[in-house]
């Protein structure tokens, strides 16, 4: 049996009757839906200790863009698996397999309970699933980069929508690291990269709950505009000068795109700013439908004035290992 814990309100696991036994929550959903403001509480409310699952999220000095909670908003509660990389690191979702499993470990060792926070699909699926990766060729993977540096992601990704349509719509058209990777996979297979993801194959004992909500489309704007007051362009500047431009993974993020875009003269800073939101509110859309598919996952309204609640009532009723007092 864990140790009560007090968070902020005086919440009080031991008072409150939430006891939880099981490995691992997870707090997914859209970007700016509220998932990081859920998982701070939870995790003062259940006794928890939170792992990063956005895998931008993982890059050091990548903190405005990618609304990193500031030491001061994560309240105390412990958070893993932030600013591991630099900039210039390519993304590797095997690599981050073994690193979150390893804190999932760590932190169940300590009596606490793993929150798996972000909304990177492919992220969460391979560390809560048994989930394993397919090989890699180099000189086909240095073939399909070369092309790729030389003619831009659009026509790899038309190739990728030719002979795989639902990798096609599930990888951003911009997203050169992914769509080299699917068509490396196709051609060492011979089947779609679609068919290379494992039916699911649960690894934990976990609970995953979604936060959306209906005025995103607004949220993200004034995000955006939130970041450029903060200063966006400035972090991404200064990225520069660490190699972003080099970077595989992390040139491409959103936002960070679209600044670098500017900075080299493509196109105005406004233009930056509309891309950026445009560009976010279709990942959204993509991030939904990712986990829409998922039918075991738990969907709370964000809108709610009592969100923590509702994810605890979701924690207590469940068919999981949760005892109530």
């Amino acid at each position: 049996m864990w140790p009560p814990r007090t968070g902020p309100g005086g919440l009080s696991r031991a008072r409150s009757g939430y006891v939880c036994c099981m490995r691992v929550i997870a707090v997914a959903g859209p970007t700016a839906a509220g998932k990081s403001a859920l998982s701070v509480a939870l995790a003062h409310a259940l006794g928890g200790e939170i792992i990063n699952c956005d895998s931008m999220q993982l890059y050091r000095g990548m903190d405005i863009g990618t609304a990193k909670l500031t030491p001061a908003e994560r309240e105390g509660v412990p958070h893993h698996l932030l600013d591991i990389w630099p900039v210039t690191e390519p993304a590797s979702v095997a690599e981050y397999q073994r690193l979150a499993r390893a804190e999932i470990a760590a932190i169940a060792g300590r009596g606490n309970i793993p929150l798996l926070v972000g909304g990177s699909g492919l992220y969460l699926r391979a560390v809560l699933e048994d989930f394993e990766f397919p090989g890699t060729d180099k000189a086909l993977r240095d073939a399909l980069e070369l092309e790729l540096a030389e003619s831009g992601p659009e026509p790899l990704h038309a190739r990728l929508r030719s002979l795989d349509p639902l990798a096609a719509d599930r990888i951003l058209a911009s997203n050169g690291r992914r769509i080299v990777r699917a068509l490396e996979v196709i051609e060492l297979t011979g089947r779609p990269f679609t068919a290379s993801l494992p039916d699911p194959k649960p690894v934990y004992d976990a609970l995953t709950i979604a936060v959306d909500r209906a005025d995103l489309d607004d949220r993200i704007a004034q995000r955006v505009d939130v970041m450029w007051a903060q200063g966006f362009v400035d972090e991404v500047r200064s990225l520069e000068n660490v190699g972003l431009r080099d970077g595989l993974t992390a040139s491409r993020a959103l936002g960070y795109q679209q600044i670098l875009a500017f900075l080299e003269g493509e196109c105005t800073e406004a233009e930056a700013h509309l891309a950026t939101v445009t560009g976010t509110r279709r990942f959204v859309r993509r991030q939904r439908s990712w986990f829409r598919r998922d039918p075991g996952i738990h969907w709370l309204d964000g809108t709610s004035d009592d969100l923590l609640g509702q994810a605890l009532n979701v924690i207590r009723g469940g068919t999981y290992a949760v005892q109530v007092h």
